[in-house]
């Protein structure tokens, strides 16, 4: 009796088994990993540039430089330069500076803009050296890459003074009231890089040390605040 009540209970077990391996099965069964660094819950697939086209690839490069341009022009306390740094934005704006720079004329009086080149560039290096170095050295935490990137991008301000002072030198006779326009013009540019630049550095600077970080800043732009000023004389 009890073994037939055993042998039941088997061939009631093994129809439920049969049963439920014939149900329907619905969804994925496939699991992508979410990507390092996401968010738990986030549905972001991970942005993979092997597939797609060269144009694609340049148009969001585009977009993520005019969004760090922005940024320069609109500071606030985001970690976007550092984080995200690239060299692009800040080439742009150095190639661009030294082309608004008046050329030097040789001997021949044939144009050559190749001294502003080295300057510019020379400035723009060992700037970013030596801020990197006194941050480091004062407790901070940044890599030259991203004081380079940091400095190049809050450049903006003074290379759009420099193209509205080379405006001014044109349509206007030199004098007192133009100097002063173009100096006023000079210290806002200035001011607005340094303030740009402390403040996306700020994160990687010590608190009680941000004076002694900022003063190499403010001395970079200060030579390149001289150079726009006086370099744009009739």
């Amino acid at each position: 009796m009890a073994g037939s009540e055993h042998l039941d209970v088997n061939l009631d077990m093994d129809d439920e088994v049969d049963h439920l391996a014939h149900l329907p099965v619905h969804g994925q069964m496939s699991h992508k990993q979410q990507p390092t660094g996401a968010p738990s819950g986030s549905a972001a697939p991970a942005i993979s540039t092997l597939d797609e086209s060269v144009l694609d690839t340049i148009s969001r490069d585009a977009r993520k430089v005019g969004s760090k341009f922005y940024a320069a022009l609109v500071p606030r306390q985001d970690k976007v330069l550092l984080r995200d740094w690239d060299l692009w934005g800040p080439l742009f704006l150095y190639v661009t500076f030294a082309l608004l720079l008046p050329s030097h004329e040789d001997e021949k009086g044939h144009s050559d803009a190749g001294p502003e080149f080295a300057t510019v560039f020379v400035l723009a290096s060992v700037g970013s050296l030596i801020v990197t170095l006194n941050t480091q050295l004062l407790g901070g935490n940044i890599s030259f890459f991203q004081s380079q990137c940091v400095l190049g991008y809050s450049v903006l301000p003074l290379c759009c003074a420099l193209l509205l002072c080379r405006i001014i030198a044109a349509v206007s006779s030199p004098d007192l009231i133009t100097f002063i326009i173009r100096l006023i013009l000079v210290l806002a540019a200035f001011s607005w890089s340094i303030f740009a630049s402390t403040v996306f550095m700020s994160d990687c600077q010590p608190p009680n040390k941000k004076t002694l970080i900022s003063y190499p800043i403010g001395l970079y732009y200060f030579v390149l605040g001289w150079m726009v000023l006086f370099s744009t004389q009739n």
